[in-house]
């Protein structure tokens, strides 16, 4: 099982083979913390490790920006054939990039994402999670804006940040 995460402490991207029972550490900033037993059960990711979050989506483990550009390329390409007249060379150029779009989709295998603080689990066991979900993601997006602006606000009602005379 491997995990590449962001960590909570300093930010810096880390890849690690996971292991049940075992510790996760930053060498960066030298935070370690233990893996909980329930978060793996088997091979399966019941929680996050990092920010235990029970909240996780699969997705495919495609880098977007490759299946965006076959798409574009495949579109511009076939507005070159068609700028020529060239009608079965433009359905074969979309033809082409699709099922080079699709044959890639069904190679690649899925990653277990957390949507709060986006750690990827692959060579997992990903039955019990479902796909992304437009609202939990949002509910996470806004939880976070939310503590980020609490961040700034002053602790106590008496706030000396003020000028005098200032009501």
């Amino acid at each position: 099982m491997n995990i590449r995460f962001a960590c909570p402490q300093c930010g810096c991207t880390l890849q690690k083979e996971l292991l049940p029972g075992g510790n996760m550490h930053c060498e960066p900033c030298g935070l370690s913390w233990a893996v909980s037993d329930a978060a793996l059960q088997g091979n399966a990711v019941r929680c996050c490790v990092v920010c235990s979050s029970r909240e996780l989506f699969l997705r495919k483990d495609f880098p977007q920006l490759l299946g965006l550009s076959i798409v574009i390329g495949g579109l511009s390409l076939s507005c070159v054939t068609w700028y020529f007249h060239r009608l079965w060379e433009t359905f074969a150029v979309l033809f082409a990039s699709a099922l080079a779009d699709v044959v890639l989709y069904a190679l690649v295998g899925n990653v277990l994402t957390c949507y709060r603080c986006y750690a990827e689990y692959r060579s997992v066991s990903q039955s019990e999670h479902t796909a992304f979900d437009l609202e939990v993601h949002e509910r996470h997006r806004q939880q976070a804006a939310r503590l980020k602006d609490h961040q700034h606000e002053p602790e106590s009602g008496d706030d000396r940040s003020r000028p005098a005379g200032i009501a």
